[in-house]
């Protein structure tokens, strides 16, 4: 039985990151990548220099802010942009589409929602009540579906490396968590946490303060699987070595294998 490998960055700028993103294509070789923050128009995204590194593109971009991507080894079919709930919502952080015939996957760029106490945090909240509805009904087709991205959402203490310097983080509210946890408990899976349960295991690292040096860091980055692409998992874990490279991203990528 096949597997594909499929993986999602928030690349924080996708022009910014092309040359490092090549090279990582290259050598890690994911069948399906979920970008966010690619920062950039549908017209202003680099078809060509992906294309040429063998894969199909979906986007759905923002000029400056936001921004969201699939790429695939394999035709992707039957795209849906935007997350459904909201008529006025203009951001771009939704992305969907079917690759290798029957895999249905999402690239998500959850609101950060700082600071607390603001119209930004009502947004995170309001988004994630959407994003739950919009799961939930998309379980009913029984698919293998994985929904994959930045979710600005630190599920637990051990997700972060000082509990105490992020308490008043959106990513780390009650609130967040708890609505977090409500889409878990739809019946998916993260697929990260089926391999690893140990704490400090981390996919973002700020810029500042030696973060990255100092692993600093904390779990935004989630693929959650629906119960049919759960059963398929065959393994997942962080790339770290993204976060590493000269002009990296402040993200690197979580990634899960599954069969096909």
């Amino acid at each position: 039985m096949p597997k594909i490998k499929v993986a999602t960055f928030n690349v924080n700028s996708v022009k910014a990151r092309l040359p490092n993103l090549l090279v990582w294509l290259k050598e890690f070789a994911p069948d399906v990548v979920l970008l966010q923050e690619i920062k950039c128009m549908d017209d202003g995204f680099p078809r060509m220099e992906f294309e040429d590194a063998g894969y199909n593109i979906a986007t759905h971009g923002q000029k400056t802010y936001n921004g969201v991507a699939i790429l695939s080894k394999s035709p992707i079919e039957d795209v849906a942009r935007g997350l459904p709930g909201d008529d006025t919502d203009v951001q771009a952080r939704y992305i969907e589409g079917t690759v290798y015939g029957s895999v249905r996957v999402a690239s998500i760029y959850l609101p950060n929602g700082n600071p607390v106490g603001t119209e930004k945090f009502t947004y995170k909240l309001n988004w994630m009540q959407r994003l739950r509805a919009h799961i939930k009904q998309q379980l009913f087709n029984d698919e293998i579906a994985l929904w994959g991205g930045d979710y600005n959402v630190i599920p637990t203490d051990g997700d972060v490396w000082n509990v105490a310097a992020m308490k008043d983080d959106a990513l780390m509210q009650p609130e967040s968590r708890a609505n977090f946890r409500a889409i878990l408990h739809l019946g998916l899976t993260d697929a990260l946490r089926s391999f690893h349960t140990q704490d400090h295991m981390y996919s973002f690292w700020d810029y500042q303060a030696g973060a990255w040096q100092k692993d600093h860091g904390f779990l935004i980055d989630h693929i959650l699987c629906s119960p049919q692409a759960a059963d398929r998992l065959t393994n997942a874990g962080i790339d770290k070595n993204p976060r590493g490279q000269e002009k990296a991203s402040d993200h690197t990528p979580v990634w899960c294998e599954i069969n096909v």
